[in-house]
């Protein structure tokens, strides 16, 4: 990636298995592997990282203690959600979500309060967006994957109701479930699915005359 003129780079969460990734040991590792990334970088949690753990709070503190940095022309959400970040580039609005798989944690109490924020600061993002190209979304979790649980239908709704008013103009970007897939999960909704392990690749996207695409998977 460092060989490559990139305006920033996204990582969608799950730096290792929860049994790596629920460790401070871990975390910390993998800071210092991205602080070698010389472009801009925006990573999202992943479940591996907390929702898996033991004690889901005291992991998620964690990770934001360690990687909600200050970055130029980022705007973070109020509040105690900094990994809810926003940026525009190219004429497109970026959007970060922390909505973790495999279930988005959904008989956790913490599930409720989180999804408010995390609609919340999907809406404002969108509202920018009616007047740029378009709405990028990132997170970890497959939001279409719904077993055994399902604790996705609010931001589904969300997204479908966005794509209908902007239709091909709102793109989700996640990971979870390990392959690499583009599609249209929902009407005027398009889905971009980065690879997971066992394959470790990554994607390269470009923006051109009011289109996202995808360049290379490396």
């Amino acid at each position: 990636m460092n060989a490559q003129p990139l305006a920033f780079v996204v990582h969608v969460g799950d730096v290792g298995t929860s049994a790596q990734a629920c460790s401070d040991g871990w975390l910390l590792e993998r800071k210092k592997q991205f602080a070698r990334i010389r472009h801009r970088f925006v990573l999202v949690p992943g479940d591996n990282e907390w929702s898996d753990c033991r004690d889901p709070f005291d992991r998620l503190r964690e990770w934001r203690a360690l990687f909600c940095t200050a970055l130029p022309d980022v705007h973070v959400q109020k509040g105690e959600f900094c990994e809810h970040q926003r940026w525009e580039t190219g004429g497109w609005v970026f959007v970060t979500l922390n909505v973790p798989g495999h279930d988005n944690n959904v008989r956790h109490p913490e599930h409720a309060p989180r999804m408010v924020a995390v609609l919340s600061h999907l809406d404002e993002a969108a509202a920018l967006a009616r007047g740029r190209e378009g709405l990028v979304v990132f997170m970890q979790a497959n939001p279409f994957f719904t077993f055994p649980r399902d604790g996705f239908a609010s931001l589904r709704e969300a997204l479908g109701k966005l794509a209908q008013n902007l239709p091909g103009k709102i793109i989700l970007i996640h990971g979870d479930t390990h392959v690499y897939r583009e599609d249209e999960p929902l009407p005027g909704l398009r889905r971009i699915e980065v690879w997971g392990s066992p394959v470790v690749s990554w994607l390269r996207v470009s923006l051109s005359g009011g289109t996202l695409r995808v360049d290379a998977v490396r």
